[in-house]
């Protein structure tokens, strides 16, 4: 990790003050382990890194800020590490790549102490074991505001496998994995409950806690992404994070195409349903426009659907095909008697 001149003296974090900024990139450093590919790690002024023969590397980077991606309040710091990386983990897998490695810097609050700190490193390199990414730099500086923490994710993968947001055909099936709207709500219970409970995943409701997982800890679909990209069944792929209606607007737009969405196909998990059994009606708002899935929307010829959902068993994650691509433009969702259903926004935007 690089050197700033910003250093951490907050008289409420006496023990990062005196650990000092050396110190607690040294600290940070030796829970490190060697990876694939890396020459020179952390401690150089650069990292020195080697791509495997004929492989093309595939970067990406993601920010997450205090009081817009997540609230110190209800996001413990282990879980808030695992999902910094997560969600850097999944654009690389969004394009069939194989996460390799990451950059991470923080610009760490006065009020924030060394327990957080090393709490979120656990996390992060949890996250980083479990996917073979090799933390490789970084920075650290003092904040005057929230915690803030960017992510660089580097991948690679053969050029014949790289799956982008442009290939999306007419007559295409629409996919996604896993199932949709889990977070969304995760995050509503998350928000709702500090007027009952101070925090709410000491409510002790088994879907309560299910919900919130889905919010605080998601899980990057890498190894249906890479079994998509080795099959070469796959036409575009995206993840979805701003919700399925805004991610699969992003391929429709790129393929120069549309899509139709059928409302009673989108995957529902049973702890969803059955949180929101007492609602009149399913809240789909949530489902195609609350995001944080993290799943993968993807789409493919329909001559391909045994081999997909073939494929998708060996990995042990569910596919639905919830939908079809169209030559018109925009995105729609359609009920079960085909008239359309009107969503109030399409996804999150953070200049809205």
């Amino acid at each position: 990790m690089h050197r700033n001149d910003s250093t951490l003296t907050s008289p409420s974090a006496t023990a990062l003050a005196t650990l000092g900024e050396f110190g607690l990139i040294a600290r940070i450093a030796s829970g490190v382990c060697s990876g694939e590919g890396v020459v020179t790690g952390i401690g150089d002024d650069a990292a020195v890194t080697t791509l495997s023969p004929g492989m093309q590397l595939l970067t990406s980077t993601d920010m997450l800020l205090e009081g817009v991606h997540f609230r110190r309040s209800w996001h413990d710091p282990y879980r808030l590490g695992r999902k910094s990386l997560a969600v850097s983990i999944s654009d690389v897998a969004a394009m069939g790549g194989i996460p390799r490695w990451a950059l991470l810097s923080l610009a760490i609050p006065p009020d924030s102490n060394l327990d957080f700190v090393d709490e979120f490193m656990r996390g992060f390199l949890a996250m980083a074991a479990e996917h073979g990414v090799t933390l490789i730099g970084g920075d650290t500086c003092s904040s005057r505001s929230g915690l803030t923490v960017s992510v660089t994710i580097m991948g690679e993968q053969l050029p014949e496998r790289i799956i982008r947001r442009s290939g999306a055909l007419p007559d295409n099936d629409i996919w996604v994995t896993g199932t949709l709207g889990d977070a969304a709500l995760g995050l509503r219970l998350a928000e709702g409950h500090p007027g009952r409970s101070s925090d709410p995943r000491n409510s002790g409701v088994e879907e309560v806690g299910f919900l919130l997982n889905r919010l605080l800890d998601p899980t990057p679909r890498v190894s249906a992404a890479l079994a998509l990209a080795e099959a070469g069944v796959i036409t575009a792929m995206i993840d979805i994070s701003d919700g399925i209606l805004a991610d699969f607007g992003h391929i429709a737009e790129q393929s120069g195409v549309g899509g139709r969405i059928t409302l009673a196909d989108l995957p529902l998990s049973a702890t969803f349903l059955s949180h929101t059994a007492h609602l009149s009606a399913v809240p789909y708002q949530l489902v195609l426009s609350g995001g944080e899935d993290y799943e993968l929307c993807f789409t493919a010829q329909a001559s391909s659907r045994e081999k997909i959902v073939d494929c998708m068993k060996k990995c042990g994650i569910a596919v639905t095909r919830i939908g079809i691509v169209t030559r018109s433009p925009g995105v729609t969702a359609v009920t079960c008697d085909g008239s359309h259903y009107t969503a109030q926004t399409e996804g999150f935007n953070h200049f809205t």
